[in-house]
């Protein structure tokens, strides 16, 4: 692996950042889905934790509840337990080590499961959340500008072909995700309570409106760190994070081909 450290942010220079962040009750490992590199770093970091708990963004609750050590030790047999080739999620090999890892950890899932993610389109993100929406902020309306931040960086992930009525929805889908993921974390703190890790892409583990937002909201009393994880060809991802590290490239096809 090719790593460069570019920054860590929100830290004092006298203090070795790393050790700050990887110390944290819950620590989001951030990452572009379908880099190697990336995964290989997150089981590293899982591996010198040793957390007593993991969520997992690709996991419903009901997934992770399969995750035993005994399917851990078959990466196979983990895969079909999990249903991963139909969940849309790239290659297993590359999230089975972060698995290995922490074959003992407590697991947790912290998807929004499709039927709930379809709902949006006719319900708001409060009624599918539930009661504990407000204190998750999904009751607030996002300041103007950062809608609108949000709404552009929706329209670029879908190559400038989404229509505009529906880029607010996607902007809603993204915070609903965010609650999840911190609503798991928080029961995941509770459950075991040990340390924390949340395996998330970098656009949900970004500090200055993810999902460790929403989380800081409900349990401040909680530290909280996240790496966000780059690419030597794009440089650090969007967003403010606590470290941020540079990995080598992913040769990938245009994800925009098709619609040029």
């Amino acid at each position: 692996m090719k790593y460069v450290a570019l920054a860590a942010l929100l830290i004092a220079p006298t203090v070795h950042a790393e050790q700050v962040a990887f110390d944290a009750d819950v620590l989001f490992l951030g990452e572009q889905h379908d880099n190697p590199a990336h995964h290989e770093r997150q089981a590293e970091i899982v591996s010198e934790v040793g957390p007593a708990a993991l969520v997992f963004e690709m996991l419903t609750a009901e997934q992770a509840a399969r995750v035993t050590p005994e399917l851990i030790a078959d990466k196979d047999q983990l895969e079909a337990a999990l249903g991963w080739s139909e969940s849309g999620w790239p290659d297993f090999s590359m999230y089975h080590p972060i698995f290995a890892a922490a074959p003992d950890a407590a697991y947790f899932g912290a998807a929004v499961p499709r039927r709930e993610a379809r709902r949006v389109m006719s319900e708001s993100v409060t009624a599918i959340f539930g009661d504990e929406a407000g204190l998750y902020g999904l009751t607030e309306p996002l300041p103007a500008d950062q809608q609108e931040e949000r709404e552009a960086l929706q329209l670029a992930a879908h190559c400038d072909a989404m229509p505009q009525e529906m880029l607010p929805v996607m902007v809603d889908i993204q915070r609903l995700r965010d609650a999840f993921l911190a609503r798991a974390a928080v029961e995941a703190r509770e459950k075991t309570g040990g340390s924390v890790i949340v395996i998330t892409g970098n656009g949900h583990a970004r500090t200055d409106w993810g999902a460790p937002v929403a989380l800081s909201r409900v349990a401040p009393e909680l530290s909280i760190a996240a790496l966000g994880q780059g690419e030597l060809a794009h440089g650090a991802p969007t967003g403010t994070f606590d470290m941020i590290e540079i990995a080598s490239d992913v040769e990938r096809d245009d994800p925009c081909a098709a619609f040029k």
